[in-house]
């Protein structure tokens, strides 16, 4: 997986040395080219109307002339190469969903052209584009898309991008119901039509598919939807994943964990998690939290972006844990309560522990799940490409204890927060003496 960050709320485009500079400082290696930064949904909301009320009358607006978004865009593109930060994936300019304009489709063609062209010069790989929905009927859409997208593939495949097609709402007099790409099993299937269009239109493609799918998490809560299902259903087809928290209400887009009600999250991170998991996903990862950097203070952005990038790491972490346990030709534990039991429960069989150890001394040399439980001197005589799983909440110390025993070995932490099944049958202590009382 590769994390992206999203630049809005962080970079000031006229401006953009201090945001990119805050970016890669905190450990950013990469970034959304989001290409709404030079051309806004506010600005196409405004096109037409009268300059001199919107405050326009001198300024040069790059939905009048769509072929100005890559000088618009230059100097933030500049600056990021010289910090060598990548930017692999890209977004066109879109509308926003309450718009009430129905007269733009043809606008965003040109900036959805001139978007690809920015991709191809600047190696940009992927690009998003928002389906078309202002003044076009339920029923219509499909078609009207298909006209779309298949009208930009050429251009598309001419300059080496594979075009990514996110899911909508749709707002209805400020309800947010479920709009295009909303439900998995279309989406999937008009993906695979439209691959199949594009390939019988200007023929096979060998390097990447001409389209893709990018699955926004926050549209899938404000739409109510089970994005376990919803990942696996698209499996392959998504290639990017918009990591996005709202409270299920309200298009909003905070940073991951931070949109809280009485103690508990409003976001089914746990299945999203479980689906990314499922379908090996090994894509984007893109960090969009626009609303929650806007509201920050520039002098606690540094602060902000390195907690984002903490928790980026954390979902990589857990959608890659089943590959982390690939990973080592052997492995053992260190934990023998709750979180054993579940690697037990979820992976024992198909990744086989050795044993596992524990600091308790009443515990050692009995069975636990099928594992002889062991002191943790026994860590010192494992070959030192056996990776030590530590399972006990006490990561970061148990991790120093292995350290300050001179061990070599990989040392992961194993997190059973995400497991594909909950086990609810918690070990306590009771039930542990008995146990041992059995056992003796």
């Amino acid at each position: 997986m590769e994390i992206i960050c999203s630049p809005k709320g962080i970079i000031d485009i006229r401006r953009p040395n201090q945001g990119i500079m805050d970016l890669s400082e905190v450990g950013f290696g990469s970034m959304l080219l989001d290409l709404s930064l030079g051309c806004s949904e506010y600005e196409l909301e405004a096109l037409g109307k009268a300059r001199k009320k919107q405050g326009l009358k001198d300024q040069c607006l790059v939905s009048e002339h769509p072929e100005e978004l890559f000088s618009v865009m230059e100097l933030m593109m500049k600056k990021c190469e010289v910090r060598n930060l990548d930017m692999p994936i890209a977004r066109a300019p879109y509308l926003a969903w309450n718009t009430k304009r129905t007269d733009l489709n043809g606008t965003l063609r040109q900036l959805a052209v001139e978007s690809i062209k920015i991709c191809g010069q600047t190696g940009c790989r992927n690009l998003i584009i928002q389906p078309l929905f202002a003044g076009i009927e339920k029923e219509q859409l499909q078609e009207e898309n298909q006209r779309f997208y298949l009208g930009l593939a050429e251009t598309a495949r001419e300059n080496g991008v594979t075009i990514l097609i996110e899911n909508q709402c749709r707002d209805w007099n400020g309800h947010l119901l479920r709009g295009f790409c909303s439900d998995a099993r279309e989406a999937a299937a008009w993906i695979d039509r439209l691959n199949a269009d594009a390939q019988k239109r200007f023929g096979a493609r060998t390097d990447a598919a001409d389209f893709g799918f990018c699955m926004v998490a926050g549209t899938c809560n404000l739409c109510g939807q089970n994005m376990y299902d919803f990942a696996v259903t698209l499996g392959a087809r998504i290639k990017a994943v918009v990591l996005r928290e709202n409270n299920g209400n309200s298009n909003e887009s905070l940073l991951p964990f931070t949109s809280v009600q009485k103690s508990a999250p409003q976001m089914d991170w746990l299945n999203l998690i479980r689906g990314l998991r499922r379908i090996s996903f090994d894509g984007f990862l893109i960090m969009d939290f626009s609303d929650t950097a806007a509201a920050f203070s520039p002098i606690l952005k540094p602060q902000l972006l390195s907690l984002a990038k903490a928790a980026a790491d954390y979902f990589v972490w857990q959608i890659g844990m089943e590959r982390l346990l690939k990973k080592y030709p052997s492995r053992v534990l260190f934990g023998a309560g709750n979180m054993c039991r579940n690697y037990m429960k979820c992976y024992g069989e198909q990744y086989p522990p050795l044993f596992t150890c524990d600091n308790n001394k009443d515990l050692w040399e009995t069975e636990f799940c099928g594992l002889t439980i062991k002191p943790p001197e026994a860590l010192k005589g494992i070959k030192e490409d056996t990776a030590v799983f530590i399972c006990n909440i006490y990561y970061r110390e148990i991790e120093a204890q292995i350290r300050e025993m001179g061990l070599k070995n990989p040392v992961v932490f194993f997190n059973d927060e995400y497991m594909p099944a909950f086990y609810f049958d918690r070990i306590d202590a009771v039930t542990r003496k008995s146990d041992r009382e059995e056992q003796e």
